[in-house]
């Protein structure tokens, strides 16, 4: 059963798989509503992706989760209604143009328009007013944000804000709605040790108060729900980015002692006369034998020139049977 405050959330064998193969794959999560859930893993392991995926603002692959009454993926709509987004980089970043003051109004504007009922719009101006004020007021409180504190205190740019301020801000904003759900990512991103426990504090205080809260970290306090995302065993884990193939083919380098090269590879001591239809046969067989990888002496040799590349000795074969092409 539900709380009137917060949500439960219970997933199974959850996975979402993008164009680059599995964000996450094969998790599991049944946390009591209140709890303060921590989604624990390296950077890059799906965190945010699990994180929108909760919270109904992508649809997953395979398994199915339940945020309340509300079924994942069927009822994604109905889950964004009572899942709030407090910080999550690139997609809900506060406008750092604007001041404190006008970041708050905002998003209780846009809450009351989207998702407060159709007939609080017909109450008179004056009465919407003091209930946006109240509803600012109250979630200030609740995410700690004094801003007679702030430098401007409320006429202080979002840009001015420290990053533990800001992350307040954001959570003040969220709350707005009265969300079953709060959701946020990158939680220490940027912070100290002292803040990031200020933050798990005040994380701890919204979740006791009844609205479950769902928190991406790199590192989970020992009393939250943990849900690790990440390298697993064989039977979950997540596809590896392919590794790039290696050239089919013999890089071909070009040096100017090439002939030189090819003489002393034969072991001639002395000079041997051209014949440009030996040469062009002896080229043709070491060009072979270069692209198959194989020699059978016909073209190999030490380099004698101290300007040639030697760093390429693997080419050096096709590099002389070139060399004897051309002059043939």
């Amino acid at each position: 059963m539900d709380s009137p405050h917060g949500a439960a959330v219970k997933a199974e064998d959850f996975g979402l798989k993008g164009p680059r193969g599995w964000a996450f794959r094969g998790l599991g999560l049944d946390a009591a509503p209140g709890s303060l859930i921590a989604v624990e893993g390296p950077s890059g392991s799906g965190r945010t992706c699990l994180l929108l995926a909760l919270t109904g603002r992508m649809k997953p692959t395979e398994g199915h989760a339940e945020v309340g009454p509300h079924r994942l993926p069927k009822k994604m709509a109905a889950v964004r209604r009572i899942a709030a987004l407090g910080p999550v980089p690139g997609v809900n970043d506060l406008d750092q143009s604007l001041t404190v003051a006008e970041q708050l109004r905002e998003g209780a504007l846009l809450q009351r328009h989207y998702d407060a009922p159709i007939r609080s719009l017909l109450r008179p101006r004056a009465e919407r007013r003091a209930a946006a004020s109240a509803r600012i007021e109250a979630a200030l409180d609740a995410a700690g944000l004094d801003l007679a504190t702030l430098p401007k205190a409320e006429r202080t740019t979002v840009r001015d804000l420290e990053r533990l301020e800001s992350v307040r801000l954001s959570v003040a904003i969220a709350l707005l709605g009265s969300p079953r759900l709060l959701a946020l990512d990158d939680l220490d991103l940027k912070l100290s040790d002292p803040e990031r426990g200020e933050v798990w504090t005040l994380l701890r205080s919204i979740a006791a108060r009844g609205t479950t809260v769902l928190a991406v970290c790199s590192e989970a306090p020992a009393d939250a729900v943990v849900l690790r995302t990440g390298p697993k065993a064989d039977d979950g884990a997540p596809e590896e980015k392919p590794k790039r193939p290696a050239a089919d083919t013999p890089k071909i380098t070009w040096g100017k002692g090439a002939k030189d090269d090819a003489e002393a590879g034969r072991g001639a001591e002395e000079d041997v006369e051209a014949d440009p239809e030996k040469d062009a046969d002896a080229a043709a067989d070491a060009a072979a034998d270069a692209a198959d990888g194989t020699d059978d002496g016909s073209g190999t040799g030490n380099d004698t020139d101290t300007d040639t590349d030697t760093e390429n000795v693997d080419t050096k074969g096709a590099d002389d049977a070139l060399a004897e092409a051309g002059r043939a």
